[in-house]
Order: structure tokens, then C-alpha cells, then sequence
């Protein structure tokens, strides 16, 4: 029925998908510090757009803890977008190199390796 609404069709291949995420999430992983940059800036810019919706000092002053803990939450979510598109660009750059079945293999093999870099990252400065 749905279908039948749509004049035109496509495809959405899932390989390219999955190829997309597992290169997006190895990204996200292994640029940990950056990730945490893009959030913190984020959320200072979200905590300002906010401030002119309010009139009054008092009502800015009194919703303060929830906008923030708010937009903190909306910064961790838009966070993820540069890394998607990136994560598309890599997974393509390896299609049209190696082919697609090449895509998601390292894709995997960048999340387990961005993996191993982050947890010996952050083992290398607790100690």
C-alpha cells in the first residue's frame, strides 16, 4: 500500500549500512578526545541558543539544572553525525578499493583495533 504511494523506488543496500556504522563506531571509539571536544562545544552552544527563549532571569535561573543535563543529552546525540558521515566516506573509500565484501571486514577490524587503542589510551593515563 505504501509502496503504491511512492512514485519512484530505491534500494537501501544493507552491507553499505552495517559497512557505515562499523566505520562510524570505530571512529567514535578511536577519536575519543575529539569526541569529547565536539560534545563540550555542543553543549556550550546549546546552553547559549537556550538562553534567548527566556524573558525573565528568575525562570532562566530556576529550569537550569534540567536545560543542562538537557542539552548535554542532545550534544552526546548530534556528536554522532561528523562521525557518520565519516564513517559513510570510509566505507566507501574501501568499496571502491577493495570491494564490498572488504567493507565490513574492516570495519570490524577497525572497531576491535580503535578498541584496543582507546582502553590502552585510557589505561596509559590513569597510571
Amino acid at each position: 500500500m505504501v509502496i503504491e504511494l511512492i512514485p519512484f523506488s530505491f534500494e537501501i543496500d544493507p552491507v553499505a549500512i552495517a559497512g557505515a556504522g562499523l566505520w562510524s563506531l570505530a571512529l567514535y571509539v578511536g577519536f575519543s578526545p575529539q569526541k569529547d571536544w565536539l560534545i563540550g562545544q555542543l553543549q556550550r552552544w546549546f546552553n547559549f541558543a537556550e538562553r534567548s527563549f527566556y524573558q525573565s532571569q528568575e525562570e532562566f535561573d530556576r529550569t537550569q539544572v534540567a536545560r543542562e543535563a538537557q542539552n548535554t543529552f542532545y550534544a552526546s546525540l548530534f556528536s554522532i553525525v561528523p562521525f557518520l558521515i565519516m564513517g559513510g566516506l570510509c566505507d566507501f573509500v574501501v568499496e571502491l578499493g577493495l570491494g564490498q565484501s572488504w567493507a565490513i571486514s574492516t570495519g570490524l577490524l577497525g572497531c576491535i583495533a580503535s578498541s584496543v587503542y582507546e582502553l590502552g589510551r585510557r589505561h596509559g593515563q590513569s597510571s
